[in-house]
């Protein structure tokens, strides 16, 4: 994979998705439907979706394509693969909070290398650089040409006052139980892929997750964390979360600050 041409068509795409979307959610109304495991979607989920896919399939013809909206994508066996959510968080979405983004990400052996999380309502977009160094880009965006970029690197937590990040839309007991086992100094709530970029920025030092989500909910986020210098382990052993698994979901996992001394559940 040429990464240096990656990097920019990944981010042409995001940008170009995310003003699909903002046409819809800005719109008077828009349809939501039940898909066959109850979660929602629209217009701008699919919008978003042909519109990347189509993208990435004319750049890369012969990397495998997972997405979200295409369910025959999701046999797909691979060791290097593209992997998309093109609306990550629809709850956010269909109820106007924001807090959704674009997901785009390659993951090559089983980890994600690469990846852009594009929040086009917050005007925040997180990337993985050409050599993999995370990075956030200052708006205005300009789709050809990218902006002032920052590198980001997680921050260096105190054990004795951790800022926490959770799910706004999933949160519950199980993760309240979870997160009282540490000394938190503050806790906030955000929607979808956002919470792996808080912590990636050292907004945040600790983003536990006791619920169910898909690789593509998480692969980009996870990318961005990782070139930040952040890491992400399984709940239940605290080995390292990995990619390509079968049907493609995740088990609970802990996002974290190296630093944070972890503990078990």
């Amino acid at each position: 994979m040429n990464y240096s041409e990656l990097t920019p068509i990944m981010r042409r795409l995001a940008l170009e998705a995310g003003d699909k979307i903002m046409e819809i959610y800005n719109s008077d109304d828009f349809d939501v439907r039940a898909k066959s495991d109850e979660s929602p979607v629209t217009a701008a989920d699919e919008a978003a979706d042909a519109l990347i896919s189509a993208g990435l399939r004319e750049a890369f013809p012969d990397v495998a394509l997972v997405t979200e909206e295409q369910a025959d994508s999701h046999d797909t066996e691979a060791l290097t693969f593209l992997i998309v959510d093109p609306l990550d968080g629809t709850k956010e979405f269909v109820n106007r909070r924001g807090d959704f983004t674009v997901n785009i990400a390659l993951v090559e052996d089983g980890v994600p290398t690469r990846g852009v999380v594009y929040a086009p309502a917050r005007e925040r977009m997180f990337y993985t650089d050409s050599v993999g160094v995370a990075v956030e880009e200052t708006g205005p965006f300009d789709k050809d040409t990218p902006g002032e970029t920052t590198p980001i690197k997680v921050g260096e937590p105190d054990n004795e006052a951790l800022m926490v990040v959770a799910s706004k839309s999933h949160r519950d007991e199980a993760t309240d139980a979870y997160i009282n086992k540490y000394a938190v100094k503050d806790m906030t709530s955000a929607g979808s892929s956002l919470k792996f970029c808080l912590v990636a920025t050292g907004e945040a030092d600790l983003y536990p997750r006791l619920g169910r989500t898909m690789e593509w909910d998480t692969a980009a986020g996870h990318a961005v964390l990782n070139g930040a210098g952040g890491r992400v382990v399984r709940f239940d052993d605290h080995s390292a979360l990995a990619y390509g698994k079968v049907g493609f979901a995740n088990p609970f996992f802990i996002a974290y600050a190296p630093g944070v001394e972890l503990k078990e559940g």
